[in-house]
C-alpha cells in the first residue's frame, strides 16, 4: 500500500506547493480532537489508542535542537493573522514522528470491550515484531535520517512534512510497516493499515473554522511561512521506534518493559 521511494518524494513535494495550499485550505474543518470549553478555550477530547512513534520530545535527547526550532516555528504559525481560534497547538513536549498508526478511538474502545486481554496481546505482538525486524537488519545499523520539506496542510491539522535523506532509509520504514501490518496476530486483533505513509510532525489541529474565513488569504500566509521554512530546512534523526499509548492528542506514554526497536 505504501508508495515506492520516488512516488513518495513526488507526492509529498506537491503537498508543499502554493497551489496545493490553495486547494487544501478549501477543505479544512474543525478537529473533534480538541473541544471548546465554557471559557472559550479548547481542551483535548478523549481519543485513546496505540501507535508506533519516535520518542516524543519530552523524552528525547538526540533531536533537542530540532524540536526547539520546531517549537519556534509553531509559535510563528500561531501568530499568523488568521484568527486566534483557528489553530489549536499541540504541546511541544509531545512532538514526534508517527511510524505506524495502529488503533484509536471507538475501534480501540470496542476492541477492549470485546477482549479484556486486548492490550496485553497487542504489546506481546510487538515484542515479536520488533525482535524479528531487528534480526532482519543486515550490516551495521544506522539511525534513519530525515529532512524537513515544508508546511503540510491536512483536513483537520497542520504540521511539517519530512522526507528520508536516501532511499535506504525510506525502505527501512516501509519494511517495518509491512512487518507490522502483515503480522497475522496483529491482523487477528483487528489492526490494519488505513493510510499511506506520509512522514510528518503535527504542530496543531484546526479549531473554529468560521464560515467567513478568507481561505485564499489563508493559503497565501501559509505559503509565505513555508518559504521561510524552506530557507531553514532542518534534519531529524530517528534512533528508535516505540510502542506508545495515548489517551488524547497531547501525550504519548509507555511502560519501561514495553517493546522498543533500535535503528542504531
Amino acid at each position: 500500500m505504501d508508495d515506492n521511494y520516488q512516488t513518495y518524494l513526488n507526492r509529498v513535494a506537491r503537498m508543499t506547493l502554493p497551489e496545493a495550499y490553495r486547494s487544501q485550505v478549501q477543505h479544512i474543518q474543525e478537529s473533534s480532537k480538541f473541544q471548546p470549553t465554557p471559557d472559550g478555550a479548547r481542551q483535548a477530547a478523549p481519543f485513546p489508542g496505540y501507535t508506533v512513534i519516535t520518542p516524543p520530545w519530552e523524552e528525547e535527547t538526540e533531536n533537542s535542537n530540532f524540536y526547539a526550532k520546531l517549537e519556534a516555528y509553531q509559535q510563528e504559525l500561531l501568530q499568523l493573522p488568521v484568527g486566534c481560534d483557528l489553530i489549536v497547538p499541540v504541546p511541544p513536549a509531545s512532538f514526534h514522528l508517527t511510524l505506524a498508526d495502529l488503533i484509536w478511538d471507538s475501534a480501540f474502545r470496542d476492541a477492549c470491550e470485546k477482549n479484556s486481554e486486548f492490550e496485553q496481546q497487542l504489546r506481546s505482538c510487538f515484542i515479536d515484531i520488533f525482535q524479528q525486524y531487528q534480526q532482519s537488519l543486515t550490516g551495521s545499523s544506522v539511525p534513519i535520517r530525515w529532512q524537513t520539506l515544508g508546511l503540510m496542510i491536512m483536513p483537520r491539522a497542520v504540521g511539517v512534512c519530512l522526507v528520508p535523506q536516501d532511499e535506504s532509509f525510506y525502505e527501512q520504514i516501509v519494511n517495518l510497516r509491512r512487518a507490522i501490518y502483515q503480522n497475522p496476530q496483529l491482523i487477528a486483533l483487528g489492526i490494519e493499515q488505513q493510510y499511506h505513509f506520509t512522514a510528518h510532525i503535527t504542530l496543531g489541529y484546526f479549531g473554529e473554522v468560521p464560515p467567513e474565513l478568507d481561505r485564499d488569504r489563508l493559503a497565501t500566509v501559509f505559503s509565505q511561512l513555508n518559504q521561510q521554512w524552506l530557507m531553514n530546512s532542518l534534519d531529524f534523526v530517528a534512533h528508535r521506534a516505540e510502542l506508545r499509548k495515548f489517551d488524547d492528542m497531547t501525550r504519548y506514554y509507555r511502560e519501561p518493559d514495553w517493546p522498543v526497536l533500535n535503528f542504531s
